[in-house]
């Protein structure tokens, strides 16, 4: 008897052993894929963007093109800052293009999205643009570095440094999603733990337009210092319309995160005198400036922090590859834990277990106008906070892989 109808479960049965063997095709094909899933048209595309994709494409580059007799590709998409359709296309890209590892991942919301789904296929994870410390929290993953920067680590070393030239108290204007919250919760305790007084907070929704409500709430808070836990459009918007509001004139502005692409856009007569810490600036170090030049001449911008983590990043996965003549993600990440990070962005840096890479953060100044001799000259260097003070203590994450192997 010829069958004509077909069970929908032997039909998902079978589209799955198709994208399984594809994906095993691919794998085996000479090719070792790079994923970069980033906003390249929102709010955070500036900083990360196509200038992430260049930064990708420079570290392949710097070894040739190829490592451990495989041909590297880099591919790309726009996540639109939507955690949906960035598992989607991880998804896609694990089960059906043969991507080895996956990078950038902008917005906390997103990067705990798509970490998930790297958990769960043992894909490495390569995280830039994303700033939450729960990445490597109890949401952590064994195949995932964050690599840039974290809420810990960007708040901690600049509310100290507030706190102890007198500034308190404080409220908080915050993103009223992952990173903001978690940007909020770890300057918090910073600010706490150095003796000064948080009074209060209000929340905005993602990219928000008007934001004359909630800086008249902070204004009225009688808090000295007002925090600024956002990032983007968000956090341009909320400077330039507390200069509106005159803000200024009772109480000082902290910026716990700062893109270097967002000051040209917003301008240095309102970005002046913000004090924040960022883990890379241009022109800081002779090597800074030799990857920034190059960076320059393929985007026409600086690099920020994120897009000189990407390149840092994969060239460190690139040499373990090499190292390791494999791309099993286990196997990969093993060896990026073994070796240290040396090259432009980082010195003596180390991947740790919860998969935090530890390096020195900077506390930087934004320059006045007249101090500013050139587009890009915009932040002056104030101190080195050594990566083992800036970021969290390994022990205090609640990494449940860390936890296992203690």
């Amino acid at each position: 008897m010829s069958i004509t109808k077909r069970s929908p479960v032997l039909l998902a049965i079978a589209a799955a052993c198709l994208s399984l063997a594809a994906g095993a095709a691919r794998a085996e094909d000479g090719v070792l894929r790079v994923g970069i899933i980033t906003d390249m048209s929102g709010q955070y595309s500036d900083g990360n963007g196509p200038g992430s994709v260049i930064a990708a494409q420079m570290a392949a580059e710097e070894i040739g093109g190829r490592v451990a007799g495989r041909k590297i590709e880099i591919i790309s998409a726009d996540h639109q800052n939507k955690p949906d359709v960035a598992t989607g296309i991880v998804r896609n890209w694990i089960d059906n293009k043969g991507v080895d590892v996956i990078a950038e991942g902008v917005n906390s919301a997103v990067a705990l999205a798509i970490q998930t789904v790297t958990r769960e296929r043992k894909k490495l994870f390569l995280i830039s643009g994303s700033g939450s410390s729960d990445l490597t929290g109890k949401q952590c993953s064994p195949t995932s570095v964050q690599w840039t920067y974290d809420t810990y680590a960007s708040s901690n070393a600049t509310a100290k440094a507030v706190v102890a030239r007198g500034g308190s108290p404080w409220f908080f204007l915050t993103a009223d999603y992952a990173f903001g919250q978690a940007l909020e919760r770890d300057a918090s305790k910073a600010v706490t733990s150095a003796g000064g007084k948080v009074l209060g907070a209000v929340r905005h929704p993602f990219d928000t337009a008007d934001f004359s409500s909630f800086l008249l709430q902070a204004q009225s808070s009688g808090a000295k210092i007002l925090a600024l836990a956002n990032a983007g459009s968000d956090f341009r918007n909320a400077v330039s319309q507390a200069d509106e509001f005159n803000i200024r004139a009772s109480m000082q502005l902290v910026a716990l995160q700062v893109t270097l692409t967002d000051v040209p856009a917003l301008g240095l007569a309102h970005a002046h005198d913000l004090l924040f810490t960022d883990s890379f600036y241009w022109d800081r170090t002779t090597e800074t400036r030799v990857f920034a030049q190059e960076f320059f001449k393929r985007h026409g911008a600086m690099p920020t922090a994120y897009q000189a983590g990407v390149n840092s990043a994969l060239r460190h996965y690139f040499k373990a590859v090499a190292a390791t003549n494999s791309v099993d993600s286990e196997t990969v990440i093993a060896q990026m834990r073994k070796t240290p990070v040396n090259d432009f962005f980082a010195q003596n840096g180390v991947v740790r277990e919860d998969g935090r890479m530890v390096h020195d953060m900077y506390l930087m100044r934004i320059k006045k106008p007249e101090e500013s001799k050139s587009k890009w000259d915009l932040y002056e260097y104030l101190a080195t906070v050594p990566g083992d003070q800036a970021f969290r203590p390994l022990d205090e994450g609640g990494c449940p892989y860390v936890a296992k192997a203690h």
